[in-house]
């Protein structure tokens, strides 16, 4: 009986053993492949940033005419791209937005540093590029699509633009600035052909260098 006793346990009890495999199998078991996420444009609302650099977005018929200005013209402009925000259409394309239908606007983000380009640098250059008192147009350019809008990514960048924007009124005369002042949405890279449009030659084939000076005029829209 006490050798039985011993060969049990060496052997150990069935329904446990079955049990503990039937464990082990499981916590082995491959786990469901996920679907790749879709390559077409993905947003990215914040994308992955060098510690030192933060974003900023503006809009103001931007998607071909202002991507002009680069880093290579600016110093502190790490980056710029073209795109499009604000709107409720989930991956946009050119001709959805250009039909204005979407809600989203034509937006330039900026990635810069901070401590060699201030935010209010760029405010100054956003107010300085195109006329803030005309609504939902600009130039020939006429949709919602086309509105003057500043995108903020936190309270301090919020602030500094209602604070430029009261500023920027003062000095127009009694002109209205219609201008919007939200959060940032999501951000949806433009097509490939929209980006560094000018730089490409736009739509006349006349290249404009992204060296030029940040001050100095944009010869076209393309």
């Amino acid at each position: 009986m006490a050798a039985f006793s011993r060969a049990y346990k060496r052997r150990g009890h069935p329904t446990k053993k079955k049990e503990k495999e039937k464990k082990e199998q499981q916590q082995w078991r491959p786990s469901t492949p996920r679907q790749a996420p879709s390559a077409s444009r993905p947003p990215d609302a914040r994308p992955l940033l060098e510690p030192n650099l933060n974003l900023a977005q503006f809009a103001a018929r931007l998607l071909l005419g202002r991507e002009a200005r680069r880093s290579g013209g600016f110093q502190g402009v790490v980056k710029t791209e073209v795109g499009y925000s604000q709107g409720h259409v989930h991956d946009p394309t050119y001709s959805l937005v250009r039909g204005g239908g979407t809600g989203h606007a034509e937006v330039l983000r900026v990635h810069f540093d901070p401590s060699i380009c201030s935010y209010l640098t760029l405010l100054s250059l956003f107010w300085g590029r195109h006329d803030p008192t005309a609504l939902n147009r600009q130039g020939n350019d006429v949709g919602t699509q086309y509105r003057s809008g500043i995108y903020y990514y936190n309270e301090e960048q919020a602030k500094l633009a209602k604070e430029s924007k009261e500023a920027k009124e003062k000095e127009m005369n009694g002109k209205k600035i219609v201008t919007e002042i939200l959060p940032a949405k999501k951000f949806y890279r433009a097509e490939e052909y929209h980006q560094q449009y000018l730089e490409k030659g736009g739509g006349r084939g006349l290249k404009q260098s992204a060296a030029k000076g940040c001050n100095d005029p944009i010869r076209c829209y393309g």
